[in-house]
């Protein structure tokens, strides 16, 4: 909710103020939120102790003498067996079964139908936290899966870039094409490897999950030897080469993207293997231009 209020400045110009308060939240609110913040044993066992609670109070107020049960046409006897009964209706009356051979009198009433209400919230909140389980085992799967397949992706993608690089590089150093038509071929190729060296940058900074160790040195070496053939190939190209925009601006990407990918950058801890290939790669960046 806004409020304003008139505040006086230093000039004498009076400045309407805003004031925004917090409405509170309603204690309905607050019970749900408490409910699903606990678990699933703690769920169950609120569920039974106030069955149990319950059952207890109904046998308390029939040895006060106020009967609030009837077990058919007589009241509840005073033993234990009357306790026995107290708690069997409070368990029919919590799961909503009702057989009817157990009833309510009275304020006994109200007991039951408040009962009823919570045995209902809580065994729901209960199912559903099963419910979630499954479903966060399976979100989780299909992340792990989708990871998986991205991490080979990349890998790939490196691959490919790599031996384009290669390759440019030896018909530039060989002098068996045409610049023009080697510039056509970099360009598309500096494209391909721009959105995997992303890819790989947000796996660094961005992604939930780190690749294993392995795995993350192998696309940092290929990443290294992919930045090197493709500094071969642009110290190839004449002085007079006219790179084309996208060209630039690619190069441009990979250079930045290169750059950030440091052992002092990334936010983890890795080993000194890692962290110089981290720091190789972060010195080729400059040569990206």
């Amino acid at each position: 909710m806004e409020k304003s209020a008139a505040v006086p400045t230093t000039n004498g110009v009076t400045v309407r103020a805003r004031k925004v308060t917090l409405e509170p939240r309603s204690w309905g609110n607050a019970f749900l939120d408490a409910v699903d913040s606990l678990s699933t044993g703690r769920l169950f066992l609120l569920w039974l102790g106030m069955i149990l609670a319950c059952g207890a109070a109904y046998w308390i107020c029939d040895l006060l003498g106020a009967r609030p049960l009837m077990d058919g046409a007589a009241p509840l006897s005073r033993g234990i067996d009357g306790l026995f009964s107290a708690i069997y209706f409070s368990f029919t009356t919590a799961t909503s079964v009702g057989y009817g051979d157990v009833l309510p009198r009275g304020g006994a009433r109200v007991l039951a139908i408040a009962e009823a209400v919570g045995g209902l919230l809580i065994f729901g909140a209960i199912v559903s936290k099963f419910v979630s389980r499954r479903q966060d085992r399976i979100v989780s799967e299909i992340h792990r899966i989708t990871f998986e397949d991205r991490l080979d992706r990349v890998q790939t993608g490196l691959h490919t870039a790599l031996g384009d690089f290669q390759l440019l590089g030896d018909m530039c150093t060989g002098g068996t094409i045409n610049p023009d038509r080697l510039g056509a071929r970099l360009e598309s190729s500096v494209l391909l490897f721009s959105g995997e060296l992303r890819a790989i940058h947000d796996l660094l900074y961005q992604s939930r999950n780190m690749p294993p160790e392995p795995i993350l040195a192998a696309i940092l070496a290929n990443l290294f030897s992919s930045l090197q053939s493709l500094c071969v190939v642009l110290e190839c190209l004449p002085q007079d080469f006219h790179r084309p925009y996208a060209l630039a601006r690619s190069l441009v990407t990979v250079s930045g993207l290169a750059d950030e990918i440091c052992a002092d950058c990334v936010p983890q801890v890795y080993t000194p293997n890692l962290r110089n290939w981290m720091d190789r790669i972060n010195e080729l960046a400059a040569r990206v231009k």
